[in-house]
């Protein structure tokens, strides 16, 4: 049973799967409270009884609970620039974060039971149970984290009543037990029916924003896309050279078949990083995010750069080896420059270096004129 959840519910849809990983990020509030509670309840602990155990678990909690704080504090700073691959490994930094504190956690309760201190094993208990809480109603919505904590935080609690001569003991044990698998149930049904929420809407969201010939973002995904970006952004527009002789010569169908390898290509150019969309026609432009100052610009150069190249290459087409080309203008700003400017302002800027290369001939890329301007907002 644990390997099927665990392999439902590790491989949601990437854009679903950072949706997920984000709702994780917004616990700061929870985790301060139950680590500040923990960190007095463990010294508490230790100050009475004098025990060497309780003052290793409270020096654990400190340390595991400032490690998780400084993720869940550094997560939004982050969150633009992440590929698929690091939104999967901030997803187990943060399900090892929990897991290494319930452990923790467990331990302090079972040590309470080992020396027989059993008003500090209520205590403890209580404190455990409201951690379990906790992460059903925040970490549910990636059950594996559910899972691995709660079995670490259980597991040296449970051994240690089983351990105890007392029948109440073993009786508990197996509520203990009855109690994990109750969480499973309630993590597994709570996140597939916010999966399946997630999709949905995702999927009414797609149609509305996709242009139905290339299935690249269209011109409404784009602005909607540059509006909420934070941080420093490459904006380039982009336009096919010499394809309409190629629609006209060959008809519509192969003009299709055109733009779809052309939109493939370029969503192939912008990767992880950033989104390639159709504004209608033979006209697209790409987003991506960068670093501030030159590295920015020039990360924005290697990007037309690799544009226009891949648009030189041949392409097959109903059986025939096409070429066209590609002519690009550029620009580098960031979100505080958006707002102040306006988007239009800074699409239109894109689109005046993209036609002067095409004035010039095409088959190149060319930076607004102002861009230094533009650069120096955003650096």
């Amino acid at each position: 049973m644990i390997r099927r959840v665990v392999a439902e519910q590790l491989t949601p849809h990437p854009t679903v799967r950072r949706e997920l990983v984000d709702l994780l990020y917004t616990a700061f509030p929870q985790v301060l409270a139950l680590g500040v509670t923990s960190v007095i309840v463990a010294a508490a602990l230790f100050m009475l009884q004098r025990d060497p155990v309780y003052a290793v678990t409270a020096v654990l909690i400190v340390v595991i609970g400032a490690g998780r704080l400084a993720s869940l504090w550094l997560y939004p700073a982050h969150r633009p620039h992440l590929s698929e691959r690091e939104v999967i490994l901030w997803e187990r930094v943060y399900g090892i974060g929990a897991a290494a504190f319930g452990a923790v956690l467990g331990v302090l309760s079972a040590r309470a039971l080992q020396i027989g201190d059993m008003p500090s094993a209520w205590l403890t208990f209580g404190l455990s149970m409201s951690f379990c809480v906790s992460m059903v109603s925040r970490a549910a919505v990636r059950p594996w984290v559910v899972l691995l904590t709660s079995g670490l935080l259980l597991a040296p609690i449970l051994v240690m009543a089983l351990l105890q001569p007392q029948i109440q003991f073993k009786v508990g044990a197996v509520l203990v037990v009855l109690f994990w698998m109750m969480m499973q149930e309630a993590a597994r049904h709570l996140s597939s029916a916010f999966i399946e929420r997630l999709e949905s809407r995702q999927a009414l969201s797609k149609r509305a924003s996709q242009d139905f010939l290339t299935g690249l973002p269209n011109r409404g995904a784009f602005l909607s896309t540059l509006g909420s970006a934070r941080g420093h952004l490459a904006i380039i527009a982009v336009d096919l050279d010499g394809f309409k002789p190629i629609n006209d010569r060959y008809g519509h169908q192969a003009g299709d078949e055109l733009l779809r390898q052309v939109a493939k290509r370029l969503q192939q150019c912008v990767a992880e990083r950033g989104i390639a969309a159709r504004f209608g026609g033979d006209e697209f432009m790409l987003l991506q995010y960068v670093h501030p100052g030159q590295t920015g610009c020039d990360e924005a150069a290697t990007l037309a750069r690799n544009a226009v190249t891949a648009l030189s290459l041949p392409f097959n087409v109903v059986g025939l080896s096409i070429r066209i080309g590609a002519s690009a203008g550029v620009v580098v700003t960031d979100h505080q420059c958006l707002a102040e400017i306006g988007i239009e302002v800074v699409l239109d800027q894109a689109d005046r270096a993209l036609y002067a290369v095409k004035r010039a001939g095409g088959g190149s890329w060319q930076w607004f004129n102002d861009h230094q301007t533009l650069l120096r907002a955003a650096g």
